[in-house]
Order: C-alpha cells, then structure tokens, then sequence
C-alpha cells in the first residue's frame, strides 16, 4: 500500500464527509459517461486513491506534492466525460513526453472545454512549466513563436499543437508611458500601458498563477494524464453547468489588459450558446472603444474567427447590440437599416451561407465574407454616381479601391484576399450574358463560383437582376445543347434590339 493513501483517505474524509471511491487499478479504463455531468452546484472535489489501487493512489498523491495545489477542485475520471480516445494523439504525444522529460503538463482551455460539452475540439492546447525554449530543445518540430506571449508551436503535418509556458502576475513597475520607449520593450519579459494593456507576458509562474491569468472560467479546466483528473480553480465546471461567460478577475482591469477578450466574450457567448454573466457583460459596451489600440492586423484575424463559429448572424447582432461593431465595420453599418431591407437582408443571407458552408463542412474565404459585408457601401457609392446605369470598368475598380480603403482603417484585410473581393465584384456585372463570348469568359474565370453564389444571394435578398442568377442556374444544370440554345437565344436577342442611332451634327452654317 503506498504510505500515502491512509493520509489522503482522511483528509478527504475531513474535508467532504466520506470516503474517497475505490478503484481497482487492475480493471480496464471505465467506459466515460457521454454527457457532461448535470451534477449543479460547486463541483466535489474527488481523490481516486485505495489500497487497492497502488499505482494510481501514488499518481495522484504525487501530483498533489509535485504541483503544491491550492483552492482547486479535483474531479476524478470517473466524475468527468474526457476520455483519451476523443483526445488528438499527437496532444497525448507531447503530454507524455513533457511528463516523461520531468516537465508538468495538462491540456487546458477550449479544448478541455470543448471536450466537457460533447463537442469536436479542432485545436488542442497545452500548458507547462517547461519554457517555450525547452519545449523546443524536446520537440526538434516545434518552433517558437510570438514576442508579445512566446509559444511553442509543435507541428504534426498539419496539426499544430500549441504549448504554453504557465504564465504569472506582470510586476507593476513594468509600466511603458509612451510610443518612443515602447521600443525598447523588446528584451522586457513584462511590459503594460499606464492604461493597463499587457504589451509583453513572458513572466513565468505556476499552474496555480496560470489559472487565474486565463481569460475566462471556461477556459480554466486542465486536464492531465497523471490519474486522467481535471483540475479546476475557478469554478468552471460549474459555469460550464449554468452555461454562461465569466471573467477571472475583475472584468475592467481583464478587459483593459487585454481588449481583444472583449471580442473573445461575444464569440464564446455565440458559439457555445452561453449568457455572458452580469458582471462580466456589464463593461463591454464601455469598453468597446479600447479596440483601436489593438494593430488592425489582429483585429482582421480575430473578425475572421468572429465569423467562423457557426453562429454568424448571431455574433454580427451582439456585436451591435453592445456597439462593438463600430470599431470593425463602421463603413458598413450606416446601409444596415429599416430604410435599406436589401442591404439588410443581402448580409444576413451572407451570414446564413456562411455557417450552412461550415456545417457541411465545406471550405469558407475571408475574402467572400468581407466582400459580401461591404457590398451595401459599394453598390450605394456606385448607384451615386450612375444612379441604374451600368458603370464601366473604371468606377468599379476606383470605388472599389475607396470602399476598401475605408475598412483598411479597422481591419487590414490581406491583399491576397481584397484582390479575390474585387473579382468578386467585378465578375456582378461581367455575368450579365449578353453573348457567347461574355459567357466562355465569365465560366473560365478562377472565381466564377463564387460570385455565382454572390450573384444568387443578391437576388435572394431582393436586387433586381432580370433574372440573371436564374438564367446561369439554367445554364449550368442544362447539356451542351441546352446551352447552345440559350447562348443562340442570347445572340437573337442582340439582332433584334433597335440600334441606336448617334445625334447627327449640325453643319457649321448651320443657324
């Protein structure tokens, strides 16, 4: 029997009121339950220790002395649905590894929680006591990236599993008072703005430090393979339950540190379903305006997973709802309204072939989402200046160019994408099939496709197209005589409209 398991059968005793649950050792891995557990309330805290379970009596006693726990719930595997089987095996890799070099190592944050709800995590995150660079020395396929918050990044292929050192609290003489000395925060380990943004987070501490400086309670459960157990110190498991939101800390001062979590806060609230809780919801419109110090090249990339949750159009209204959007899409919101039901309706179908795409598990573009939310801004400009008449090639491409323009100031959209948006766009009118060359040339295009489906959602939303998405819906479905026929239709229709006829000059003796 180990000499601990005596010792931690009591203090469990003392601390819940009954023993801690045998498990022999000798048996397989249970069955998980496939729910989460629906047990409300603080989450028990479970010690799986016995005298007949040698082994993992003294994983978990181990674990205890080695990490120093404090104020944490202990829930054992027999009390959660994480199994190894639904866990990727290059992260079950790099966890054992990690554990084997002497290193501690959980999975934690979406994937954990992800895990928790029956969900399919698609990224798998670890946290450790190990450096970013001693990562790297066990992993020779990692590399480590980042400077504002240095990571390993250990590559399988194409997976990528993200090892992060356990992070602790910044010291308050770091503080960088103005853009001139931020440059010479590089060999800092921690730096912030006297209005409290974090610009470096390398200081490292322990898990217990770890959990506290994560953004939400969520986000806050590890999980190990020392005796399979989730570790939980803020309650999470509970907000999981109750589904809602929760800040660690003081919302005002999390939020400032890090402005983009007020972004993070509406995506999780969207994907999972959740409420996000009172205190933490509260600042989020006050504090909307700190995202123009975020660079607009994260703020591009964190649009990007804003939209592709699955739950778009329910992002895009909560954004709204607490004036967020403002700062990310100003030049669009304007053409949103009750006077303007096409536009309106034109991005919420965007939004809804966006999420029906990611649910079949088909390819999405950033670029044909932010060409979709910033076509109400173009087609208004372009309707300016020619109000229903076609526009030439050149109008096209400099409104286009301006319309860009706007929205680089809050998002910096690549260039491989916003040259794919002025495809997009220009292709809308070069669709238009008014002879067999003009439709040889718009099928041959590498976007076609796609401003296809543009061209389809804008009829659905109520432009009035004469029947043009229709007429390529025909066309596509029909044979090669059906086609010859439409493209012969086409050509008579061109014979028989009436030319027109240029004004006749007057002759200069003329009166």
């Amino acid at each position: 029997m180990d000499p601990d398991v005596p010792m931690l059968k009591k203090l469990t005793r003392f601390l819940f009121g009954s023993p801690a649950k045998v498990v022999d050792a000798n048996q397989p891995e249970p069955e998980q339950d496939t729910r989460a557990s629906t047990k409300t309330g603080k989450a028990r805290k479970h010690y799986a220790t016995s005298s007949n379970s040698p082994t993992r009596a003294s994983n978990t006693s181990n674990l205890l002395k080695e990490l120093d726990l404090q104020d944490v719930d202990i829930i054992a595997r027999e009390d959660h649905c994480i199994t190894r089987k639904n866990i990727s095996p290059n992260a079950l890799k790099v966890l054992y590894r990690l554990n084997d070099a002497g290193f501690q190592a959980f999975l934690v944050g979406g994937g954990v929680r992800d895990l928790l709800l029956q969900g399919h995590p698609k990224d798998f995150d670890i946290s450790t006591d190990a450096t970013p660079e001693q990562v790297k020395e066990l992993f020779r396929n990692s590399r480590v990236v980042g400077r504002r918050f240095k990571i390993a990044h250990v590559r399988f292929g194409r997976e990528i599993i993200e090892v992060t050192t356990f992070r602790a609290h910044h010291d308050i003489e770091t503080e960088v008072e103005d853009d001139q000395s931020r440059r010479h925060i590089r060999d800092l380990d921690s730096a912030h703005t006297s209005g409290g943004m974090i610009l470096r987070d390398n200081v490292y501490g322990s898990i217990n430090e770890d959990a506290l400086r994560r953004d939400f309670t969520v986000n806050a459960l590890y999980y190990t393979t020392k005796g399979f157990v989730l570790l939980d110190f803020v309650n999470g498991l509970a907000d999981i339950k109750s589904r809602q939101i929760r800040m660690i800390g003081d919302p005002d001062t999390r939020f400032r540190e890090d402005p983009v979590r007020i972004l993070r806060a509406v995506r999780l609230a969207a994907k999972l379903d959740f409420d996000i809780e009172k205190s933490t919801e509260a600042p989020l419109p006050r504090l909307a305006h700190l995202l123009q110090s975020i660079s607009s090249a994260r703020l591009f990339d964190e649009t990007v997973k804003l939209f592709t949750t699955g739950k778009s159009a329910e992002t895009f209204a909560m954004l709204r709802h607490y004036g967020i959007a403002e700062y990310l899409f100003k030049p669009v919101l304007s053409y949103l309204t009750d006077d303007n039901p096409i536009d309106t309706q034109f991005v919420a179908l965007a939004f809804r072939n966006t999420d029906q795409r990611l649910a079949q598990g088909k390819s999405i573009t950033p670029a044909f989402l932010y060409a979709a939310l910033l076509w109400p801004v173009l087609r208004h400009e372009l309707m300016q200046q020619n109000g229903n008449r076609r526009p030439t090639a050149t109008q096209i491409q400099q409104t286009a160019s301006d319309v860009i323009a706007s929205q680089l100031r809050y998002t910096a959209i690549p260039k491989r994408f916003t040259a794919m948006m002025r495809e997009i766009w220009e292709l809308q009118w070069r669709l238009e099939p008014v002879s067999k060359r003009a439709v040889d040339g718009a099928m041959g295009h590498q976007r076609f496709r796609a401003a296809y489906d543009f061209l389809l959602l804008r009829e659905e939303a109520g432009e009035d197209l004469g029947g043009t998405g229709a007429w390529w819906t025909r066309f596509q479905l029909g044979d090669r005589a059906d086609q010859e026929n439409m493209i012969a239709a086409l050509q008579s229709a061109k014979k028989k409209r009436p030319r027109r006829r240029k004004p006749r000059k007057q002759s200069e003796s003329a009166d």
